[in-house]
């Protein structure tokens, strides 16, 4: 395992994970709920940017690997699940959507490992489609995690839940795309 600047922000952000959970499990006298849903919000969107940051100062350093190529994404999986089950205990998300959004991240990431061993991972590369979806996704989360009125103007509740809708017919319409892309070399491959 290298051991080098793009690494350790991935690795902080999934040790980040279990901070982000606590949070809304800590004594009600600790931290208000308006204050956990704002911590928890600064942690995730904190995460979010180290996601960003960690492939730029990989290409940028020139620290790219095979360990953070397949470590980058698990950490973002790893973050995204953990904040939908969140919001699903607080009942701020219908488990459905969960399912569908953490569903697609197992079957896709399943299917790129399986096109990558017959050669072909480039069929499966991130499309623009899966680029808006994560932006979709990205961007509801922490407005579903703050759950507030911003300045008594922008509610954050319900343009995080039509982005999260939205994120989740992305999810689905990416997951097609992909799937897609996989049938004939899977029919190939029987053959």
């Amino acid at each position: 395992m290298p051991y080098n600047l793009p690494n350790l922000l991935t690795w902080l952000r999934i040790l980040a994970i279990p901070l982000f959970v606590g949070i809304f499990y800590l004594p009600p006298t600790w931290l208000t709920p308006a204050n956990q849903n704002l911590i928890a919000t600064l942690i995730f969107a904190g995460a979010a940017i180290t996601d960003w940051l960690d492939g730029y100062l990989a290409r940028v350093l020139n620290q790219t690997s095979a360990f953070g190529a397949f470590l980058d994404p698990v950490a973002d999986k790893l973050m995204v699940a953990a904040a939908l089950i969140v919001l699903v205990s607080l009942d701020r998300l219908g488990a459905p959507i969960a399912l569908i959004i953490i569903g697609r991240e197992i079957a896709v990431s399943a299917l790129r490992e399986w096109m990558a061993q017959i050669g072909q991972s480039k069929s499966v590369a991130v499309s623009f489609l899966g680029k808006v979806k994560t932006a979709a996704q990205m961007t509801a989360i922490p407005m579903l995690l703050y759950y507030d009125n911003v300045g008594g103007y922008f509610d954050a509740q319900v343009v995080g839940t039509w982005l999260i809708y939205l994120a989740a017919v992305l999810t689905l319409w990416s997951m097609i795309y992909y799937l897609k892309a996989a049938i004939p070399l899977a029919v190939e491959d029987k053959k």
